[in-house]
């Protein structure tokens, strides 16, 4: 389901009209409307202020945002399935590293990183590779 659709949606089970929400985020009603349909992206924090005006969850309302934006970017790619993979991957990384370096902070410790675990140049190719490319 899209962004648009869903506070559509959500909007609708309300029982709220369109210029109610614009109001509240400090719109006009058809830059509203055009959030809804898809022809307009919501700010960032337009979308926390909906999920509190429509009472649903933030992190739900923000994964079906962001998700929209990604798809808008890679939505016309052959290799998009393959480069999601990739960027998922780096994704559990990057947080992998986070969490280490901050535990490591925390701890207030010096201790060298493990041997292998977080290594300084990492290649793509074996990523490719597992996506296909």
């Amino acid at each position: 389901m899209s962004f648009g659709n869903l506070i559509k949606e959500l909007r609708e089970s309300k029982e709220l009209l369109q210029r109610q929400l614009a109001a509240s985020l400090e719109i006009d009603t058809p830059m509203f409307s055009k959030i809804e349909r898809g022809e307009r992206r919501a700010k960032r924090e337009q979308v926390l202020k909906l999920a509190e005006l429509l009472q649903t969850d933030v992190n739900e309302l923000l994964t079906v945002w962001l998700a929209d934006q990604v798809y808008e970017i890679v939505k016309d790619e052959e290799i998009a399935e393959g480069a999601l993979r990739v960027a998922e991957s780096t994704l559990k990384y990057s947080k992998l590293e986070n969490m280490y370096k901050e535990n490591q902070e925390a701890n207030n410790t010096t201790v060298q990183e493990p041997l292998g675990l977080f290594p300084k140049d990492i290649s793509i190719k074996p990523f490719l590779k597992w996506a296909g490319g």
